[in-house]
């Protein structure tokens, strides 16, 4: 008991600190890391002005839902409050409102228009008339073209009621179609305005437990039970290329944004650090809980993408590949932020965004540090390598933590041919995919200039090893016993278990001092293995390695199961001393010591595509450790298969009884010597 007790202290000292509760960040700009760390950025964007109508001269706004910049460079605000569409030039000077139409003699107005969208094909304005449950086409002066009414057919279901709220038009003419309550998908109509059908409807989401209920019920009871169906769109744009960009109002969802092609599959690209989802670590608690919800998304040049989160006034932008590029905004009364957020868009590299709350057009301008990453993302997507090196540059200049950077120049020069330099800067950025690819075409470069040499050397390896074989075949030939000394029973006990634990056990072949340097010989390794594997499959944050932390991870295990083994059999009748048990859980790590060396250097010459045999090593050392481990285990106590199966389980029981009576032994210690101080603290204040 002593000795377990002993342990016990031991386990509670190498037992880590729980895992960090990560908040949304305070601060007004930042990033994330690979690691999913927040790093503070420079400010990508500053505020250039704030509008009001009364600086138009066309009244207050009141609740406005939607803006749109069209080709014509005019800005088209639906002011849903006051039932009208609000119009300006680029300059922010007021060209026309329109508040009704002329529909063959009768006047009629909107009611709660909650989108617009400008055809730059024939100059026409599309506007989502959403209580009146239509839409309205006018040319640019405001004449009525044509009112698209209620659809009808039968691919709507019974009760679908048509309220359209936002909307655009593709180069075929088809016009997209969000409306309130259709979880089916974005309504579809042709040319004429007649219903195609929906596209892009979003996967059902469900508890597993409400499933299982529902499975069991019955259909009265099912009846009466809440449907499971998928969330509706909220807010789509449209690119050069045709592609939709969708947003859904998803708590805790990895893919809130969506781009879909013309049928509707989603081709969004996500090989960032995290998927576009806005905040990483969020609380479920605080003045703004939850995960980011957006609420309307914004296409840009050169791939880029923003989107508005409603929950915390935040505007994230994202390359074509889905890396974070910066993030701005946030909510409150002063200038600059705001309080419901409505609708966000880009004219030019300026952002424009429509608080609904505060009445009000926030037009931001990009910074020094926002222009250099634009140029940079945009100069490599119209292929210009260098200007987006030379702007990377200087944005790690403004920025050292800015990992993209490092993967941005990573890609001008694996394009211009240098993959070694490619290689570093991919390795800085923690891009594994990218990295991969740099490597295979070095990889490639530097067989196809040391062909003969490696050949050689393959041959003198091959050859040297074959002639190691024959010498020691012939030493062994006539012998018909070999003696198995102390250092060779580990090896021995590999590859022949049973006759291996057989001969620790009762020929004293086993040795503690052998166990130590095997344990000493697994830290070792598995520390290389963490610090030096390959950078493809090496996912270890370099800050916070340690190398103490082995000692937790391989040793405290290792004593856990020989304490809880020994402490088991010693009731279940079993023949094993705790020296033997010790002894035999050292030699079953012995598949462990030999696999993970040449593992690590393996993993130094592969490519993403090749480490499947990297991983299936370590589930071989693993299987491999297992089964000495219950050959051990069934040699050393005397049992039979299944009442080793049995102990080996019950052990791992044990395990955990002992550490919670651990973790409860020093939580009752600490709250003694907390009274006792609290009981001092006292009498010295008294006296």
């Amino acid at each position: 008991m002593k000795r377990i007790l002993i342990m016990m202290f031991a386990a509670m000292l190498f037992i880590g600190m729980a895992a960090p509760v990560y908040a949304a960040p305070d601060n007004d700009t930042y990033n994330y890391n690979f690691w999913g760390k927040t790093v503070p950025a420079p400010s990508p964007y500053e505020l250039q002005k704030v509008m009001y109508g009364t600086d138009w001269q066309t009244g207050n706004l009141s609740s406005p839902q939607d803006l749109f910049i069209g080709s014509d460079r005019h800005i088209y605000l639906a002011d849903t409050g006051n039932d009208r569409i609000v119009v300006l030039d680029d300059q922010f000077r007021a060209v026309q409102v329109i508040s009704g139409f002329d529909n063959n003699g009768k006047k009629e107005t909107f009611n709660k228009p909650e989108g617009v969208f400008y055809n730059g094909a024939d100059g026409h304005l599309l506007i989502a008339d959403t209580q009146n449950r239509r839409l309205v086409e006018l040319t640019s002066q405001g004449a009525l073209v044509r009112v698209m009414g209620e659809p009808k057919s039968t691919l709507l279901r019974e009760g679908f009621q048509y309220m359209p709220t936002k909307l655009v038009v593709d180069k075929a003419q088809r016009i997209y179609v969000i409306s309130r309550g259709s979880y089916e998908g974005i309504m579809e109509f042709d040319t004429d305005g007649a219903f195609n059908g929906f596209i892009g409807t979003n996967r059902v989401k469900f508890n597993p437990v409400d499933l299982f209920w529902k499975r069991i019920s019955t259909k009265a009871q099912r009846e009466q039970m809440q449907l499971f169906i998928p969330l509706e769109f909220n807010n789509l744009d449209m690119d050069e290329d045709g592609f939709i960009y969708t947003t859904t109002s998803e708590e805790k969802s990895d893919h809130p944004i969506k781009r879909l092609n013309p049928s509707g599959v989603d081709i969004l690209r996500d090989k960032g650090y995290f998927p576009p989802k806005g905040d990483i670590h969020t609380l479920d608690v605080g003045s703004a809980p939850g995960s980011s919800i957006f609420i309307d998304i914004a296409k840009d040049e050169g791939g880029m993408y923003s989107a508005m989160d409603l929950k915390r006034g935040r505007i994230f932008t994202y390359d074509k590949d889905g890396n974070l590029l910066y993030e701005f905004g946030g909510l409150g009364s002063e200038q600059g932020k705001f309080r419901t957020p409505s609708a966000i868009s880009m004219l030019g590299d300026k952002v424009l965004v429509l608080d609904k709350d505060n009445n009000r057009l926030s037009v931001f301008q990009p910074t020094r540090y926002g222009s250099l990453i634009r140029e940079a993302v945009t100069s490599l997507y119209n292929g210009k390598t260098d200007a987006s090196t030379a702007s990377w540059r200087q944005v790690l200049q403004m920025n050292g933590n800015f990992e993209v950077a490092y993967i941005g120049i990573g890609k001008s020069l694996m394009k211009n041919g240098d993959n070694r330099g490619a290689m570093n800067y991919f390795k800085l950025g923690n891009n594994r995919d990218y990295y991969s690819e740099a490597f295979k075409r070095y990889r490639k470069e530097v067989v196809f200039a040391h062909f003969g040499t490696i050949v050689l050397g393959i041959a003198l390896v091959f050859g040297l090893g074959y002639t190691t074989v024959k010498i020691a075949g012939r030493r062994m030939r006539g012998k018909h016993y070999t003696e198995i000394g102390v250092l060779k029973n580990p090896f021995y006990t590999m590859v022949h278990p049973f006759n291996g634990f057989w001969e620790m056990k009762y020929e004293q072949k086993g040795r503690l001092k052998v166990v130590a340097l095997c344990l000493l010989l697994l830290v070792l390794f598995t520390i290389m293995k963490r610090q030096y594997s390959g950078f493809v499959v090496n996912m270890n944050n370099p800050l916070e390695l340690n190398s103490l932390n082995e000692l937790k991870f391989i040793v405290l295990p290792f004593l856990l199961w020989c304490i809880a083994n020994w402490s088991l059999t010693t009731l279940m009748d079993g023949e094993g001393k705790f020296k033997e048990i010790v002894m035999a859980t050292g030699y079953a790590l012995m598949p462990l010591i030999l696999i993970y060396l040449p593992q690590t250097l393996y993993s130094n010459v592969i490519t993403g595509s090749e480490s499947t045999f990297y991983y299936l090593l370590d589930a071989i050392a693993f299987i491999w450790f297992i089964w000495l481990l219950f050959v051990g285990t069934m040699t050393v106590h005397q049992y039979s298969a299944s009442k080793t199966v049995v102990t080996m389980i019950l052990t791992l029981v044990v395990i955990g009884i002992i550490i919670f009576l651990g973790v409860l032994f020093f939580s009752m210690l600490q709250q003694m010597i907390n009274f006792i101080t609290s009981i001092y603290r006292e009498l010295s204040f008294r006296f």
